[in-house]
């Protein structure tokens, strides 16, 4: 659509910096309860000392990881790894880490408490990129940021841990999984019809809109979605509600981050007080669903399998 083009060519540092803010908000970037910008950005970020240039001693070792947000916690819990530092987060974290330090929150950690743990493996995600990587580099701290912006870029990331830390056959069961699951929504979705979905994501006093390269716009697609923005290249951009109307969804998605409590009542007034929100077919057949925080994150989590068995209750409501 033309309205969305003209959207995304007016982002300025700002729109960014907005993004950034909601992560923050996270308190622990979308780690589920339950056991990003590209591919190459993330694989990439290993440098070439940490890939291939470690000294026999450190391949002696033993690993040293710290891990900055919660969905890698849960991730590294699941491959039977020992964190050296985790995230300051409100969210529950494995039990295996109850007594390992507090490294901050996601989105600024505390680079000398890092630094004093002796780390040789820092993990953040894409999504995080641009605002940490600089601050890793100027203490020499060699970081890897981890692509968690779709289940399958998430999949090989588990895989490429399970292969550098000894637990590729752990890596290999937590994938599987996961691929059964998705094998088992692609049978159901056969011969259904696809609904048209909006995807809004609120933070207090604000939202955006979730492309399908979101990680929320990926969990739609995998189960037979149909996002009504297309053509973008970013995962998040700023709604206009005529054009948004036009687009005639089916099924409209909010995820409530930050204070989630707090955004679901911004949204419930929003859709008050707005009157073009009475027009969407969505909201005159009630095809409106608040998505549970725990389950549906920024960024990809091992919440990923009940995430998807939610979407098929909201998606196809009728059945």
């Amino acid at each position: 659509m033309k309205q969305y083009a003209a959207l995304a060519e007016r982002k300025s540092f700002g729109f960014y910096m907005l993004i950034g803010i909601m992560i923050l908000l996270l308190a622990g970037c979308s780690g589920g309860t339950v056991a990003g910008q590209n591919q190459s950005a993330g694989s990439a970020s290993t440098t070439a000392s940490e890939a291939n240039g470690k000294s026999s001693d450190d391949k002696a070792q033993a690993p040293r990881i710290v891990a900055t947000t919660v969905a890698i916690a849960e991730i590294t819990d699941a491959l039977g790894l020992d964190l050296a530092g985790k995230p300051t987060s409100t969210k529950a974290l494995p039990d295996r880490y109850k007594d390992v330090p507090d490294v901050g929150n996601p989105m600024s950690p505390d680079m000398e408490k890092v630094m004093s743990l002796k780390p040789t493996d820092v993990l953040s995600v894409t999504t995080l990129q641009y605002d940490l990587e600089p601050k890793f580099k100027d203490l020499n701290i060699n970081a890897e940021f981890l692509n968690f912006e779709s289940l399958a870029n998430m999949q090989k990331e588990i895989q490429k841990l399970g292969d550098r830390f000894d637990k590729a056959e752990k890596a290999k069961e937590i994938n599987g999984a996961l691929d059964a699951k998705v094998a088992e929504i692609q049978q159901k979705i056969q011969g259904k019809k696809s609904p048209k979905v909006l995807i809004l994501l609120g933070v207090p006093g604000s939202y955006l809109v979730a492309t399908e390269h979101s990680y929320i716009g990926d969990l739609v697609k995998i189960a037979g979605g149909t996002n009504v923005v297309q053509g973008e290249k970013v995962e998040f951009i700023a709604h206009n509600t005529e054009a948004l109307q036009q687009s005639n969804p089916d099924i409209i998605l909010r995820a409530a981050h930050g204070m989630p409590d707090e955004v679901v009542k911004m949204f419930d007034e929003e859709f008050k007080t707005n009157d073009i929100w009475k027009h969407f077919n969505a909201v005159k057949k009630g095809h409106v669903y608040d998505l549970p925080e725990p389950l549906f994150g920024t960024t990809g989590n091992l919440a990923a399998s009940s995430a998807l068995d939610e979407l098929m209750k909201m998606l196809y409501p009728s059945n």
